[in-house]
């Protein structure tokens, strides 16, 4: 296990860019080209969720009890004994796995071409390289969005179910810890992203039943498990959030909309400080994605400058700017499925050269 936990040691991107996922396109070679083009250093499977498969509260339901898909929706079926024996069969297949007495890659936890084409374009990719890049990078749903999307047959989020939670939490950690488990081979380091969305808005009224204490306890377990497995585990949300959640998590990235949402980032001073003083990775995504109206305004300087102003406001908090920078990405705020794709290679061209600009004269 300490050989696995060493692809961990000494991860400083320094300023490389990377995205958050998910492109408005039709065909993964295309994507890959793309993905190719404006982030090899750290590369990325990516999801198109113009195929309905892809959607983000879809794409990771696989294997689950109850689980039922019709033309009009898709649900959790939790009543009638055959969900107890679909239960009862999941949860003995998780012991099996977690108890090394059955595969991952052959339990239902792994992710199929079908669900995941993007991922197994992916791997057809790095397996061409001549030279391997400097960290690879996977993700998935997060417990909380996926738990608070999802619902049964009454329209009720699973979430509420705890049986059911418990059964997506398990999936959830599986099916990323399989994802480390198949890139980890390249021998560099493993990046899963948990796609949090939905953490926006915890706290609100739609979400006033959920405790503090459950929403550590899902993201506690699933990023445990890609540890276990020897990766690196960030948690991306695309507007505000109750962020001391996810700053006192065990996340070693934390992926934050750093162009419309800074200030209310900073409104955790010392969460932030300890993050960056135990080696955590900032996800700055300092290229808009929410309107193209933002997009067009905002340039490679304009970009530059503005990340600049937000490192000196952090470096201000006591932190050296020199740590800061090492231990920093850049992405775009979100992923750019739902952008014309234009737009969207807009946004990939821009957070490309923005960290080409802060690798050449900020480091």
């Amino acid at each position: 296990m300490e050989k696995q936990r060493d692809l961990k040691t000494g991860f400083c991107p320094q300023g490389l860019c990377t995205w958050i996922g998910s492109l408005p396109l039709e065909d993964h070679q295309e994507a890959v080209s793309l993905m190719a083009a404006y982030t090899p250093d750290i590369p990325l499977w990516i999801q198109l969720p113009r195929f309905k498969i892809e959607g983000m509260m879809r794409q990771f339901l696989s294997g689950l009890p109850g689980l039922t898909c019709t033309d009009e929706r898709v649900f959790i079926e939790t009543e009638g004994d055959a969900f107890h024996q679909e239960m009862l069969a999941f949860f003995e297949e998780y012991m099996a796995v977690a108890d090394g007495k059955q595969r991952l890659a052959d339990s239902r936890f792994s992710l199929s071409a079908q669900d995941a084409p993007g991922f197994f374009a992916f791997l057809n990719y790095l397996d061409r390289l001549p030279v391997l890049p400097a960290a690879v990078k996977g993700q998935i749903t997060g417990p909380f969005t996926l738990g608070t999307g999802v619902v049964d047959q009454d329209g009720r989020a699973v979430f509420y179910h705890d049986p059911m939670r418990d059964a997506l939490v398990a999936g959830i950690a599986l099916k990323a810890r399989w994802q480390v488990e198949r890139l980890k081979k390249y021998g560099v380091p493993v990046l899963i992203f948990f796609d949090e969305p939905g953490l926006a808005g915890f706290g609100s009224s739609a979400f006033i039943s959920i405790s503090l204490a459950d929403v550590r306890a899902c993201l506690t377990q699933v990023m445990e498990a890609v540890h276990a497995e020897g990766g690196l585990a960030g948690v991306h949300v695309c507007a505000n959030s109750e962020w001391s959640v996810i700053l006192d998590s065990p996340a070693d990235i934390v992926s934050f909309d750093a162009y419309s949402f800074f200030d209310k980032f900073m409104l955790y001073p010392q969460q932030i400080e300890n993050f960056i003083n135990r080696g955590g990775v900032l996800a700055w995504g300092i290229v808009p994605t929410a309107d193209t109206a933002s997009i067009d305004r905002e340039n490679e300087d304009s970009l530059l400058e503005l990340w600049k102003e937000q490192v000196g406001r952090v470096a201000a908090l006591g932190i050296d700017r020199s740590k800061i920078i090492a231990q920093s990405l850049i992405t775009p705020s979100c992923g750019t499925g739902s952008l014309p794709v234009d737009y969207a290679r807009r946004v990939v061209q821009l957070t490309r050269k923005v960290s080409d600009r802060i690798r050449n004269e900020q480091l």
